[in-house]
């Protein structure tokens, strides 16, 4: 059908964003681990016959989203739709094809209709444990990291592969719960394709072809509507980071052009020896998900929209980590790369852009000390999720203790406790952790915990701002940085480590905050006296801090 209205076409385009949001909320309701089906560290989208994107569900991370755009293109690579048939879905972790780290686990089926192949559903869910090291900073090269597994067929016309599914039980610590995930994914493409072909048949559709250009042409041209009101240049901005073995430099060169956005890593620092490192893929999905945000962000995210821009860095340098670097915690420097990249467009659109926030999640995996699992105590792996505060924007406060960039939601105290052998003795918000600034940064929070029983457990820190915090803008104040401590011991500790906490012990944890924006002497009196009626602000931070009476 070439002859479908425009008003027709926009109808089945809204159709399709219900379509992959149901995709996406059928994996969260029957995944088994917290970090899915509380904390929403997913993707799910729908492929034209050609691999391009053509919808994402909203809920979702950036660096399983705009990985998976890219993935769906691989697998069709590695096996021709002329070889596919009905049931068949493949799968792979590997972190230079899917998501940045072998916890991610990338599935794609592709969708039949009259015996012709003529899309695919996609989804991406984090699994939380897959052996060797785990989820930690420590491992020195991928090996050392768990189990990975190569582009694979997991279902064969409707039969799962039972000897892969036996290997990755074999290989992780929460086996129960890897198999549960498994299967929600497989749920997740096929709640996917079901919903894709009944579309189909209730609009007469044979194919997607006519419905993708149209998707695809619109976006991409809004997109470069959008592109066509920043200001041509090239806009350079750097950051040091805490890093592991030292500190290190995040560098990035925005090149503007009518038609396109061009980055380039060019200048960071080379490759840790520690699991820090970032791959291109991971780097570029949110690395353009900072520009999208700032530039057409009310286009729909899709093949179309995502075309203009570019990312390229040098294969030597930490975002663009190669095989076989260890980049357990890719997260780490990854999710940073948005405020590397709104750096850029400050200069290029001033007043449009917000301060740097806490950005990486404070992301804690811990499991059972390896004595406890010989000695017939309490066996477990969990990965918990925290964030800090986002930067101030132009005309707002920053949000406290909110997931941005990743929109992985914070883990909550009664799931945690419900699912691991710990008790969280203390969840709140940090006065004075927010930047100062005419519009105040978001506040971080503090975590304190300790084990439920009479057995010591294991932390895996990767986290970031603990020596360097979110910078402000137009004078803005940067926030307060985070801080790691444990009860009874004398000195912090460090944010990249393997931390083994002993029974009695407290994990105190404080989560950055992010920067202000503008000059705290700008800052509207009412609302300074509200943050000090509310504790956000203490009366000595204010004065301090705003330079007024209070």
């Amino acid at each position: 059908m070439n002859d479908i209205s425009p008003a027709r076409l926009q109808v089945m385009w809204n159709r399709l964003l219900a379509v992959v949001e149901e995709q996406g909320q059928t994996l969260i309701r029957a995944a088994f681990s917290p970090i899915v089906r509380e904390c929403g560290d997913i993707s799910a989208g729908i492929f034209d016959a050609k691999g391009q994107m053509l919808a994402q569900a909203v809920t979702g991370t950036p660096g399983h989203i705009n990985t998976m755009a890219e993935a769906v293109k691989t697998l069709r690579e590695r096996f021709p739709a002329q070889m596919m048939k009905p049931g068949d879905i493949y799968m792979t972790n590997d972190p230079w094809l899917a998501s940045g780290h072998l916890n991610d686990f990338l599935l794609m089926m592709p969708v039949f209709k009259n015996n012709q192949v003529v899309g695919y559903t996609s989804c991406t869910s984090h699994l939380v444990d897959l052996g060797g090291l785990g989820m930690g900073p420590e491992g020195s090269d991928i090996y050392d990291e768990g189990l990975l597994i190569p582009p694979c067929k997991l279902v064969s016309e409707g039969e799962i592969n039972a000897l892969l599914m036996d290997i990755v039980r074999a290989n992780s610590r929460e086996p129960v719960a890897n198999d549960g995930d498994i299967y929600a994914l497989i749920a997740c493409c096929e709640a996917g394709s079901e919903r894709l072909l009944a579309m189909m048949d209730e609009y007469h559709l044979d194919d997607l072809d006519t419905l993708s250009d149209y998707i695809i042409a619109t976006s991409k041209r809004g997109t470069l509507e959008a592109i066509a009101e920043v200001p041509e240049g090239v806009y350079v901005n750097e950051m040091t980071m805490d890093g592991y073995e030292a500190p290190l430099t995040l560098k990035a060169t925005l090149t503007v052009k009518h038609d396109q956005l061009h980055l380039d890593f060019a200048g960071t620092s080379g490759c840790s020896s520690k699991g820090i490192n970032v791959p291109l893929n991971y780097a570029t999905a949110y690395s353009v998900f900072a520009m999208r945000c700032i530039i057409g962000s009310d286009i729909p995210n899709n093949a179309g929209s995502l075309e203009p821009f570019v990312v390229t860095g040098p294969s030597d340098c930490i975002l663009n980590a190669q095989h076989p670097a260890p980049v357990a915690m890719r997260h780490t420097l990854g999710q940073m790369t948005p405020d590397l990249v709104l750096g850029c467009l400050h200069q290029a659109l001033p007043g449009q852009v917000p301060a740097e926030g806490a950005s990486c999640m404070f992301d804690l995996p811990m499991r059972n000390v390896a004595e406890a699992a010989r000695d017939g105590g309490h066996e477990f792996a969990i990965e918990l999720v925290h964030n800090g505060g986002t930067g101030a924007r132009s005309a707002s406060d920053g949000l406290s203790a909110t997931a941005f960039p990743s929109g992985v939601f914070g883990s909550q105290v009664e799931i945690t406790e419900a699912a691991a052998p710990v008790i969280v003795w203390k969840r709140e918000l940090l006065p004075d952790s927010g930047g100062a600034g005419e519009y105040r940064g978001g506040l971080g929070q503090r975590i304190e915990m300790t084990s439920a029983i009479d057995e010591p457990f294991l932390v895996f820190l990767s986290v970031e701002r603990l020596r360097n915090p979110a910078k402000g803008r137009a004078g803005g104040a940067a926030g307060a940085p985070g801080r790691i401590r444990v009860s009874g011991r004398d000195a912090d500790i460090p944010g990249k480590c393997e931390l083994r906490v002993e029974k009695g012990e407290r994990l105190i944890f404080d989560t950055p905050g992010g920067g202000g924006f503008g000059a705290p002497q700008l800052r509207d009196a009412d609302a300074l006296a509200h943050d000090v009626a509310c504790g956000v602000v203490s009366n000595i931070a204010a004065q301090a801090s705003y330079g007024g009476d209070t």
